[in-house]
């Protein structure tokens, strides 16, 4: 892998080229999933009723928060949450790029969102993975640890096993650098950042909060959310609650 340094005034003269350029085609926009899953339908962003206020008070109001209540999300509040950080508005028909809420260098999107599940009315506890083409949920395993256990394996950080639910958001390099190279290391972490600070502002319209984590044991993580850490792996997470009336 190369370093900032070692590209110098003369970079070798191939070292930027990416796959795209070399007539390789492009990865699936959305990682798969087995067409036999029973997905969960979640709901249209046409029917949304929460999220409604000014977006000068979601960003006045925006702050990190470490105190939940008991108080479940809905359906519709996890529904919203998601789209509101990964929606998607349009694929390319040619399954180049897809326009989405958020942005991404070439629309190549790199992120998968997993959740961990803990209390949203209707849902199960366990880990699920949203796909956003399909606007929909898939369960990954019904297996999730306890309470005590999250906060472990975010090193004790103890607001995580009070969560109602725990955005995982993972990368897929090699979707990115499929159009950019090694130029894409940098454009898939500022992306995490989009992606964030869009739940951070969408947790203002439904008097929830949250607070950002990149303290978490990484094999760990990775291995909760079936990710092999390599081709796929942890960047950033986010415990979600409802809290109290400021």
């Amino acid at each position: 892998m190369l370093k900032a340094h070692d590209y110098g005034a003369f970079p070798p003269e191939d070292w930027w080229e990416p796959d795209q350029r070399k007539g390789v085609s492009p990865p699936p926009l959305e990682k798969s999933f087995d067409e036999n899953a029973k997905l969960i339908d979640l709901i249209d962003p046409k029917n949304f009723k929460v999220g409604k206020i000014p977006l000068i008070d979601a960003i006045a109001n925006r702050a990190s928060e470490r105190s939940f209540t008991d108080k479940p999300l809905t359906l519709e509040e996890i529904s919203y949450l998601l789209w509101a950080t990964q929606g998607v508005k349009e694929v390319d028909k040619n399954k180049v790029w897809t326009r989405r809420v958020v942005p991404s260098g070439g629309g190549r999107q790199p992120y998968e969102t997993y959740l961990l599940i803990q209390n949203v009315d209707t849902l199960k506890r366990g880990v699920y993975r949203y796909l956003p083409i399909e606007h929909k949920l898939v369960l990954v395993t019904e297996y999730l640890p306890s309470a005590d256990e999250l906060m472990d394996k975010a090193w004790f950080q103890n607001f995580i096993g009070k969560s109602a639910v725990v955005f995982v958001w993972a990368a897929t390099p090699y979707k990115t650098e499929w159009r950019y190279s090694l130029v894409s290391y940098k454009d898939i972490l500022i992306e995490a950042g989009h992606i964030c600070q869009n739940l951070y502002l969408a947790c203002e319209g439904i008097d929830a909060g949250t607070c950002a984590i990149a303290a978490y044991e990484q094999k760990v993580m990775d291995e909760l959310i079936q990710v092999d850490g390599e081709n796929e792996l942890t960047i950033y997470i986010a415990p979600v609650g409802k809290i109290k009336a400021r």
